[in-house]
């Protein structure tokens, strides 16, 4: 759950981007970490294995303050292989939005859904199975790409997709504040954020994006 001190006026959100082995997680991270500005971002942490794959998980805290209030969110992977799911668990919990990576290679379906399985499973032990998830096809530079109308939405015809191509940055800020403004939303109606803080949804948005640096331009495929 997000910490939120409202008599220091300061919001911390866990943001976890989840998803197979080798789907893209950790290059959604970094691409992040490169557009965020220096001023409002802190050192990206990675431990990875030999062959480039996240062994327990990435952390890149970005932070902002506004003429009054101060904003921390801290974003995590978790890793894909399933030897690690007691770090997948642990990395979860308490988690107040999540973006689900899934690999636009053919060959990667069932890899997909089975990830997808293990988080809906994941989110119910961890008693957080209302929070926002967000879903990116990751890997669409692929010219054998599953296409976008065959891509599985995982159980919900009308769940959005994202498009994305990690590795050159594309469409990792339209994932990134598709889930900070879900994730702000959801929130608000348990938090009553927007009342207690005095900034609602759009303001907040627009904080955002002015304090990290970037603009969010976010396309969402239906």
């Amino acid at each position: 759950m997000a910490l939120v001190d409202f008599a220091e006026r300061q919001l911390t959100l866990k943001l976890v981007y989840y998803g197979p082995p080798l789907s893209g997680k950790t290059s959604n991270l970094r691409a992040l970490h490169d557009k965020v500005d220096k001023l409002n971002r802190g050192r990206l942490m990675a431990l990875d294995t030999r062959d480039d794959r996240t062994l327990f998980f990435d952390l890149l805290p970005i932070f902002f303050r506004t003429s009054s209030f101060s904003f921390r969110i801290k974003v995590y992977t978790v890793p894909g292989q399933p030897v690690h799911e007691a770090t997948r668990k642990v990395v979860l919990a308490g988690a107040d939005g999540v973006v689900f990576v899934a690999d636009s290679s053919p060959d990667q379906q069932d890899a997909n859904r089975i990830a997808w399985q293990n988080l809906i499973a994941n989110l119910r032990a961890s008693a957080i199975e209302r929070v926002p998830v967000v879903l990116q096809y990751n890997k669409r530079d692929l010219s054998n790409r599953v296409p976008l109308e065959d891509c599985d939405r995982f159980g919900d015809p009308l769940r959005p997709i994202l498009e994305a191509t990690a590795r050159s940055g594309e469409g990792v800020i339209p994932t990134f504040f598709e889930l900070v403004g879900s994730t702000w939303d959801y929130l608000d109606k348990d938090l009553q954020l927007s009342t207690k803080l005095g900034i609602d949804s759009a303001a907040f948005r627009v904080a955002l994006a002015e304090h990290v640096g970037v603009v969010p331009n976010a396309t969402i495929a239906r």
